[in-house]
């Protein structure tokens, strides 16, 4: 597949990089030539001068026939601009902006344009680090109704079958990381020390997915 990268900063040049490697080809455009140095020794890829908001510069970078666009310059109205162009004006469906501003970016989640919010997503790892059981959700939906969450496997639940911590339609257990290695979940897993949980959950049932969890003594 061909992907177009706009912004060849820190993020970009290794995006471009790991795209690469992956077997795309990667077309990257920046509007400083010096910028270009921060790609990975011996990139394959080719390089644009200009703006992703330029219908020109965007052309040359082919992405009349990309199948996906990311948008990671440092500005905030650059990226939407250019992730807009590229799903209104060319037709790309797997497009994401980057964007600083929270607010601004849930708005534009919303709009159906995915987006990456820098610095909520550097505050979330920097609190799972500091308060690791304060921290509800690891993802959710642009609504806010869906999410997915980690939870270590509680002592009272060790040697136990997993399956009583399900709840449907509210959350439901679908992986288990157990010495490293994750693994989706059949209804016959045993919790075992150390094992951590992935659920998907409806967010305004976090507290009674919290409550099931303590409650392991009594299964």
């Amino acid at each position: 597949m061909h992907v177009v990268v706009v912004g060849c900063g820190r993020v970009g040049s290794e995006l471009a990089g790991t795209l690469e490697k992956d077997g795309h080809s990667v077309a990257v455009v920046d509007k400083n030539a010096s910028a270009f140095r921060r790609l990975p020794q011996g990139f394959g890829g080719s390089t644009v001068v200009g703006f992703g908001f330029d219908r020109d510069h965007l052309l040359e970078a082919g992405v009349d026939r990309a199948g996906a666009l990311a948008a990671v310059t440092n500005g905030d109205n650059s990226n939407i601009l250019t992730a807009r162009i590229a799903r209104e004006n060319f037709g790309i469906e797997r497009v994401v902006a980057r964007i600083y501003d929270p607010r601004r970016a849930l708005i534009y989640q919303r709009l159906g344009i995915p987006t990456v919010a820098t610095v909520s997503w550097a505050t979330d790892q920097v609190m799972r680090r500091l308060l690791p059981g304060e921290v509800k959700a690891d993802w959710s939906d642009p609504s806010g109704k869906v999410c997915v969450v980690e939870r270590g496997l509680p002592a009272s639940w060790a040697g136990k079958k997993l399956a009583g911590l399900n709840d449907p339609g509210r959350f439901w257990l679908t992986a288990v990381t157990r010495l490293g290695a994750a693994r989706i979940v059949d209804t016959g897993i045993v919790g075992q020390e150390g094992d951590v949980l992935t659920f998907t959950a409806a967010t305004d049932a976090l507290d009674a997915l919290t409550e099931r969890l303590a409650a392991g003594k009594d299964h």
